[in-house]
């Protein structure tokens, strides 16, 4: 995609967006659809992270190496046996690529010519007064939305600028796979991919420096610290990094641990240490447009910057870093830029999802940020072990955790850790944004031998002993 697709337009647009990845087609096409005129430009491959390299293709090799994990668990059920392989890891990798140049052609460069009104245009955005440089060019505009992105984060590890080090990014692209594989982070993306790599046949150590998923409940942490142990990863948390080097085998990290020193060596070695936001050559200091300590962009909830006229949304704020977050965030700063900032950005009911397996689903607060925040609660917690549809599967990994209100029973978070979580969380979801308390959960009818009919056990179990209750009693 290039400026010979373009459409041309001599005079100034009502909005020009800077970044063409979710956040920036769905702050184009809002403002397409409220019939302004859109400058949308674009640096290096349209369609931002999560199409390219984030969601799509780390989501579908999770997937490929899910059916080896299910082939190996089959004689849970008795009588059964299955067996699979990796064959050609090359053409899963191929395969990989294959749909997210699909999806990156139909949901974002195929585009582009239904909308007359948006004026595509590639290369690196300076911000000015009036407008936005590209290259040589300028584009004047009434209003400006940044919707650059991020890019991985870099931990200031001694030594680390010397290793040849994978990323989020470069490792979903590795032709051959690793014989061993040190992970550096235990957020989201360190866990998915710790376990992807685990299944696939790579032995993996996965450090970092307090716990693994250390926003989640601490419950929900530690259960699944013991099923990726479980699986073979070795987890080493509460370290403090200290020097990375290369060697003859590959690298060797050392960390203080326990009060002493340990070095891990792996062949490879994957940082997954979060995200810096890309505001580097935009001009924002000379704009007047305030950043975080992270350097992410300050906005507030109408999602203005510091600059009047000029908005931001999606990563580069460092703000909630789902795709989903970052065409919602859009989406207001382009019905804001034109109409007058009435709407405000709302994430109290914001799901989140690990994909691990069992997966992580949660919205809300979590039971400390609930007491933090001056609530009293209540909680409820099942394993599950508690619902039908997990002994029929005879999978029973996880648990549910419900935070509520002591004195109004509403619904103020839910955590989920179970293998169907991601499908399930959106009934609690719909519950916060309703404003719904336990009780009318556990009064809702939920179909049986299901994983959402989990909610509804646990909203349950606030008052009642759910062993002692019979299949769908209430």
């Amino acid at each position: 995609m290039n400026d010979c697709c373009a459409k041309d337009f001599d005079g100034a647009y009502d909005l020009t967006v800077i970044g063409a990845g979710s956040a920036g087609f769905s702050a184009a096409i809002t403002a397409a659809e409220q019939g302004a005129r859109v400058a949308l430009i674009g640096s290096g491959t349209i369609g931002g992270t999560c199409v390219n390299i984030g969601c799509v293709p780390s989501k579908t090799l999770i997937r490929a190496v899910e059916t080896l994990h299910d082939a190996r668990a089959a004689p849970r059920f008795a009588g059964i046996s299955a067996h699979a392989e990796i064959s050609d890891w090359r053409a899963t990798v191929r395969q990989k690529n294959d749909l997210v140049a699909g999806l990156r052609q139909a949901k974002y460069a195929d585009l582009l010519p239904a909308y007359s009104n948006i004026t595509y245009r590639e290369g690196s955005a300076r911000l000015v007064e009036g407008g936005v440089d590209v290259g040589n060019s300028r584009i004047s505009a009434g209003k400006v939305i940044i919707a650059t992105g991020a890019r991985t984060g870099v931990p200031g590890i001694p030594g680390l600028e010397t290793v040849p080090y994978l990323t989020s990014t470069t490792a979903l692209d590795l032709a051959d796979l690793p014989r061993s594989l040190l992970v550096i982070g235990a957020g989201y993306i360190g866990a998915e991919l710790a376990q992807m790599f685990s299944r696939a046949g790579v032995a993996v150590t996965l450090v970092c420096r307090s716990r693994l998923l250390p926003h989640a409940e601490p419950e929900i942490g530690a259960t699944l610290t013991g099923y990726l142990r479980d699986e073979g990863i070795d987890i080493v948390g509460a370290a403090r990094y200290r020097t990375i080097r290369e060697t003859a085998r590959g690298v060797a990290l050392v960390i203080g641990h326990d009060g002493g020193q340990v070095e891990i060596e792996a062949e490879r070695v994957l940082v997954a240490t979060g995200r810096t936001p890309n505001t580097g050559s935009l001009g924002l200091e000379d704009a007047g447009i305030a950043l975080s300590q992270s350097g992410a962009i300050v906005v507030d909830n109408h999602m203005r910057t510091s600059r009047p006229g000029v908005y931001a949304a999606g990563d580069v704020t460092g703000r909630d870093q789902f795709v989903y977050m970052a065409a919602y965030g859009a989406k207001i700063a382009a019905s804001n830029a034109l109409d007058g900032d009435s709407l405000t950005y709302d994430n109290m009911a914001m799901p989140e999802i690990v994909f691990t397996d069992p997966q992580v689903a949660s919205v809300g607060l979590t039971e400390a940020a609930a007491r933090a925040a001056g609530h009293e609660v209540r909680v409820s917690t099942i394993g599950l072990d508690q619902i039908p549809r997990a002994l029929a599967a005879r999978d029973t990994r996880g648990l549910i955790k419900l935070v509520a209100g002591a004195k109004s029973g509403k619904l103020l978070g839910a955590h989920i850790l179970a293998p169907e979580g991601a499908d399930s969380i959106q009934t609690a979801v719909m519950a916060m944004r309703c404003g719904l308390t336990a009780k009318q959960i556990a009064d809702t009818i939920f179909p049986y031998l299901t994983t959402v009919e989990g909610l509804k056990l646990a909203a349950l179990a606030f008052d009642k002993e759910v062993t002692k209750l019979s299949c769908c009693a209430g």
